[in-house]
């Protein structure tokens, strides 16, 4: 108390104060404006480069214009609020150390509680690096149909810790996207079906493959598939000898997730211009062969016979 009223404490101060103020604050003035330019100027620089690869992505036309606008927004946000965060600290570290404030305590607990949180949090950060990288590349995103480890199914959610799947029977998968090993896309940018197409050894595959062409040109040129359809109908020909079967293999692209559909509609057209033209369809069956010399058995029987039968 006596330390307040004496004259030479409040002398002190004010000397003290003065010496701060042409010493300390020009400095500390200093890093607020150099902290408020660089906080401008990440905004402007967040937002070219935004426009830039939406622009990009618009140009390659590769990919929906809104996710890909969706997707660069995220990886723009979060690469904005890390910058910040790190002016942030560097910023409240200058005004500590101005203020007279040993930091170097600071640094070092802040070093060690960050050590242990590393090792304690080693897979979330694994798991939040990979679904970043993820999401960077564009490897899946949402609605789109992929195998992940082994398991198919429809891709309902990514986040950067997890990826859900929910595949055709409606279970849902959750996988961490630090415990990803393979991941097949069957929807990006374009889907193909492929057909292995088997009919029986007697005909004549050059006429099956026509009408494979006729029946897969019918609908690229039908007014509900055609949208669906990238291209018209690739028939490869005949792809091997299987066991009672000629093997025809023919592809059609489609728009991402119309395959299966698509896939369903050809068979159902194929099917049943093979049986206007007679083309066989193997199915199980045994045939007797009495050789060369000996013709087939064949079985006379007269209605009167079958009368008897019947009788």
């Amino acid at each position: 108390m006596d330390k307040i009223v004496d004259a030479n404490f409040w002398q002190q101060l004010f000397i003290n104060s003065k010496s701060w103020i042409i010493n300390e604050l020009p400095g500390l003035l200093i890093a607020l404006l150099l902290f408020f330019v660089a906080n401008r100027l990440l905004k402007f620089f967040t937002k070219k480069v935004k426009k830039g690869l939406i622009l990009h992505a618009e140009r390659q036309g590769k990919q929906d214009k809104i996710e890909a606008s969706k997707r660069i927004e995220t990886l723009t946000s979060i690469i904005h609020g890390f910058i910040k965060i790190i002016l942030w600290v560097v910023l409240l570290m200058i005004i500590l150390q101005k203020l007279g404030i040993n930091i170097a305590p600071i640094l070092a607990g802040a070093g060690i509680v960050g050590l242990a949180v590393g090792f304690g949090a080693q897979e979330l950060v694994r798991d939040f690096i990979s679904g970043f990288f993820i999401i960077l590349e564009n490897q899946i995103r949402a609605g789109d149909v992929a195998i992940i480890n082994g398991t198919g199914g429809t891709v309902e959610k990514m986040a950067f810790r997890t990826v859900t799947l929910r595949d055709f029977s409606g279970v849902v998968h959750i996988f961490q996207n630090g415990k990803i090993n393979t991941i097949a896309n069957m929807t990006k940018d374009w889907s193909a079906m492929v057909f292995d197409i088997g009919v029986a050894y007697k005909e004549n595959p050059q006429q099956v493959m026509e009408l494979m062409k006729q029946v897969g040109n019918e609908m690229y040129n039908d007014e509900e598939f055609k949208d669906k359809i990238l291209e018209p109908i690739e028939v490869f020909g005949l792809d091997k000898f299987a066991e009672s079967a000629l093997i025809i293999k023919a592809r059609m692209k489609t728009k991402p997730v119309q395959q299966w559909a698509i896939g369903r509609e050809y068979r159902r057209r194929l099917k049943k211009a093979f049986d206007e033209h007679n083309i066989e369809i193997p199915f199980p069956h045994t045939t007797i062969y009495w050789g060369e010399k000996i013709k087939p058995l064949k079985l006379d029987v007269n209605e009167q016979i079958l009368d008897k039968i019947e009788k």
